[in-house]
């Protein structure tokens, strides 16, 4: 995995660890991180983000005690080989966080329901 995969938005009120382990989370959830993949160290994202080693590291220990990452010696962090793929049910839920914020900010900006769907269908379909 390469550290420019990840989005860091500092400016955002969710704190910059939580960004990190939310997007490895859905990374790790989907299968885009398969066991065994090697992710980079923290000093390779802290430099690449330029934020502080300390907030990766916390992020990475945070997902090992979860059981989505293990430490390898010599290797760094790993995607854990032991991680059970998780159902549709419980991804959908790591996703509807966003949707609830998703909802509030299209609401609060009056846009019709319709075209902020259409344009949600185009982002899923275009892949970014």
């Amino acid at each position: 995995m390469d550290a420019s995969l990840l989005t860091i938005a500092p400016g955002v009120a969710e704190p910059i660890y939580r960004q990190i382990v939310e997007q490895l989370r859905r990374m790790i959830t989907s299968g885009q991180l398969p066991p065994g993949e090697s992710l980079p160290s923290v000093r390779d994202v802290a430099g690449r983000h330029a934020i502080n080693p300390m907030t990766v590291s916390r992020a990475y220990s945070l997902l090992e005690g979860e059981g989505l990452l293990e430490r390898l010696r010599g290797m760094g962090m790993v995607v854990a080989a032991t991680r059970r793929a998780r159902p549709a049910g419980e991804r959908m839920g790591l996703l509807e966080p966003r949707l609830h914020d998703l909802a509030r900010a299209a609401r609060e900006l009056e846009l019709p329901a319709g075209r902020v769907l259409r344009r949600l269908g185009e982002l899923l379909e275009d892949g970014e």
